[in-house]
């Protein structure tokens, strides 16, 4: 578990699966996604999720305010395999419920993410990428100190041809 100022980023747990799921039916938290998730999509994602968690110590934690206890979404590390001219990679990011926004809970997080993967996985460079159209996130990108090189950018081979997600952008941060 990791702890920030405000908030805990930790295993996940089966009562997570709900909220879990509602966040990734949401249409505006997956604007930016190719589409929002069904229950069933939803708990394999969990499953994997908390397998790259077993597997690599590391991996996206559970997301919860530390004040109420309330699970916000998640935040943290992804290894990042599909066919690109950056994968393999660690991909640094976060999902967050609409409530959330606003709070500066991605940024708190995503650093404390960062910290992690430089001090305890030994990383040398993290990624963090999305849509063109996220610009929410592409801020929180430049927050945490990634850049961009619009070299960089590319056409995510898991997002249809066509779709309007498809293009997107890279941000990197290499160990200081």
């Amino acid at each position: 578990m990791l702890e920030t100022e405000r908030l805990l980023m930790r295993s996940w747990r089966e009562d997570d699966l709900a909220p879990f799921a509602a966040l990734n039916a949401d249409p505006v938290v997956m604007e930016h996604f190719p589409s929002t998730l069904t229950r069933q999509e939803s708990d394999a994602l969990f499953v994997r999720i908390t397998a790259q968690l077993d597997d690599l110590g590391y991996g996206l934690w559970a997301l919860e305010v530390r004040d109420s206890g309330e699970f916000v979404g998640f935040t943290g590390l992804a290894l990042q395999t599909f066919p690109a001219h950056f994968t393999p990679a660690v991909e640094v990011g976060w999902r967050l419920k609409q409530s959330a926004w606003g709070h500066g809970y991605a940024t708190e997080a995503a650093l404390a993410a960062l910290d992690y993967g430089f001090a305890v996985a030994e990383l040398d460079e993290i990624v963090s990428m999305t849509a063109v159209t996220n610009v929410r996130s592409q801020r929180v990108m430049q927050r945490i100190g990634m850049t961009h090189n619009p070299a960089d950018d590319f056409e995510h081979p898991n997002v249809p041809d066509g779709h309007r997600v498809k293009p997107h952008v890279l941000y990197r941060i290499r160990h200081p």
